[in-house]
């Protein structure tokens, strides 16, 4: 691992931490790297990144690695004016926005370049030309790139969508006519307030597909390029889980059609700089649709980076300053396979509710790329995306790499807050995934199963026993039961049930936290929680008609007031945090005799916002 050093002394990248570490793999190729950027004198103040977290010390570690200054916003990340202020004051020459927040805003990137610095990104013109969906498509038939469906007479099932925006926000899955309006009136409501526009698309809904993107690249001088495929298929509610490449599945005809068409895409946009073309890949008929363009750096181009040995950001620098990519089409070669997981603070079993809180231990796994900007001590709050980090592995093959990534998740160990790992570690374990038969719509159709606590109540029992200060490994006095003329009493371990311990120690103490209340414990990256019950605590007692907020968010909308007569299953109100829309509910028909929600106001996991009296 290469430590970021200095590069976070512009500034924190949110939540107190610092930008922590990130492995090197992938990113050291010869081809493209930019070395002489910064020798020239073309980027000679720095580089400022108008971003956080994991996102700000992955470019930061490219920018130490070719000798230029890095600088790391300290706030205001939607705010376009505040980050040009914080660039020039830090004297910075270029700024690169990351991915997310202000990176697809074609506003901003014209502010930058008016402001007379260097945008790191594809010019504002081609950002706006594909920034709608539905002018994104316009071009792509222009291009001769194949398209879905689309219309409410393309038959149902119908996929409605946000014309404006990405990420899963606004879409909504329509399987009859009855359910459209509502659909469309929530997914309108959802594009409103994360994109300012609430256009919506309809469009043909692929059953079975595979979400399939390539990479691809342009530079000043007329040269389009693309760096390959990858598969993004394990998604939930259309948020990407697990990203590769390149893609497993694709004939050699598919795998041409995509990555000739995203060339063409890219050409007839006259774009620069890295892009992302998506396409959906119809397994029923094999034919494979455009979906849309991303201009900018993709959360998953570190998997490319695996099989291709270029540093993406590197050439990112290299096409700002209006150098020729130097690299022809030829010259990109695909070696071994990557696969990529995203962690994040968020509750799989539980709906995958965003979890926030303070992560009191984290360890990142050794032999495998993190990148990361979450350290132990660190605070995770719902101001902002939920993924924590990125675990990526490279190796010879598919398979190869797989268990290489099911041990990296294994060695990762985070505490104090619930994240997905657990569930990463089980996905990627599976026989379908290895097999690749995960479509895009596949964890929507099966609710993980929550693991068996048995093998880590059984370690959390060993951790709290080598935790205790009388406990000896051998001896007269060692604390094993011993009795005078009889075997020894079996030690039981009081947890949330009674634990005998059996067998010997484990040879590599758990990752866990013994406490006067209980363990916490982390076990193939899932994190349990075993609470010794506290006989003389009072037993609280909740009411069957009170609705609590089921996330930490903000309330949305309050749709009934006090005394208001309600039917079972009626919306009370919504909650939002970290890109998820979720409904409150009357648990039975009745009245509803409180009304603690607020629009617009801050609650806590748990908060209680309504309060049903059930009809007698």
């Amino acid at each position: 691992m290469i430590s970021t050093g200095s590069i976070s002394e512009g500034g924190s990248v949110g939540d107190g931490g610092s930008v922590g570490e990130g492995g090197s793999v992938g990113e050291g190729g010869s081809v493209g790297d930019g070395g002489s950027i910064s020798e020239r004198g073309l980027i000679s103040g720095g580089v400022f990144i108008a971003n956080r977290g994991e996102i700000a010390a992955r470019i930061a570690r490219t920018c130490e690695r070719l000798g230029m200054p890095a600088v790391v916003s300290t706030g205001d990340y939607l705010d376009g004016d505040a980050q040009i202020a914080q660039a020039r004051a830090a004297g910075a020459t270029a700024v690169h926005p990351g991915y997310g927040f202000l990176s697809e805003n074609a506003g901003f990137a014209r502010a930058v370049i008016d402001a007379g610095l260097v945008w790191v990104g594809p010019p504002p013109e081609a950002m706006e030309a594909m920034a709608r969906k539905d002018h994104a498509r316009e071009i792509a038939v222009a291009a001769g790139v194949p398209v879905v469906p689309r219309g409410e007479d393309a038959g149902f099932p119908v996929l409605v969508k946000a014309a404006a925006g990405g990420g899963g926000k606004g879409m909504r899955v329509v399987r009859a006519a009855a359910e459209l309006e509502e659909a469309k009136a929530a997914a309108a409501r959802e594009a409103a307030s994360a994109f300012g526009d609430d256009t919506l698309l309809i469009e043909k809904y692929v059953e079975r597909g595979r979400h399939i993107e390539v990479q691809v690249f342009g530079d000043s001088h007329g040269n389009v390029l693309h760096l390959g495929t990858r598969d993004c298929s394990a998604q939930r509610r259309h948020q990407k889980v697990v990203e590769e490449a390149p893609a497993p599945t694709l004939t050699d005809d598919q795998r041409d059609l995509v990555q000739d068409s995203a060339v063409a895409l890219a050409r007839q946009v006259g774009y620069t700089n890295a892009g992302t073309v998506e396409f959906l890949l119809d397994e029923a008929t094999g034919a494979a649709y455009f979906l849309e363009m991303n201009t900018r750096l993709q959360v998953e181009h570190p998997v490319t980076e695996e099989v291709t040995g270029l540093d993406l950001v590197a050439l990112q620098l290299r096409v700002a300053v209006g150098e020729p990519l130097g690299l022809a089409q030829e010259d990109v070669t695909f070696t071994g396979h990557a696969i990529e997981v995203r962690v994040y603070a968020e509750d799989p079993y539980a709906g995958f509710l965003p979890q926030a809180g303070t992560a009191s231990l984290v360890r990142w796994p050794a032999g495998a790329r993190v990148d990361h900007a979450l350290e132990s001590g660190q605070v995770v709050s719902t101001s902002y995306d939920p993924m924590l980090g990125k675990v990526v592995v490279g190796a010879a093959d598919r398979e190869t790499a797989r268990r290489a990534l099911v041990r990296a998740l294994d060695d990762t160990a985070i505490l104090g807050i619930t994240t997905n790992t657990g569930f990463l570690r089980q996905l990627v374990a599976s026989d379908e995934f290895r097999d690749a038969t995960v479509d895009t719509a596949w964890l929507d159709r099966h609710e993980p199963a929550r693991p068996d606590p048995g093998e880590a109540r059984m370690l959390a029992a060993w951790a709290q026993r080598l935790a205790d200060p009388s406990y000896a490994d051998s001896g007269p006095f060692a604390a094993d039961g011993f009795r005078i003329a009889g075997p020894a009493a079996p030690v039981v371990i009081e947890l949330d049930e009674p634990v005998v311990l059996t067998g010997e120690p484990p040879t590599q103490p758990p990752t866990a936290r013994v406490s006067v209340h209980g363990v916490e414990i982390a076990h193939r990256g899932q994190r349990f929680v075993f609470t010794r019950p506290d006989p003389a605590a009072a037993h609280e007692t909740v009411t069957d008609g009170t609705v609590a907020s089921p996330m930490p968010g903000t309330v949305l909308d309050v749709r009934v007031g006090e005394g208001e007569a309600v039917e079972e299953g009626q919306v009370l109100g919504v909650v939002e945090a970290m890109k998820m829309e979720l409904a409150l509910r009357a648990p039975y028909a009745g009245t509803v005799t409180r009304v603690a929600a607020a629009v617009g106001a801050q609650v806590a996991l748990g908060a209680l916002l309504f309060e049903v009296t059930a009809h007698e």
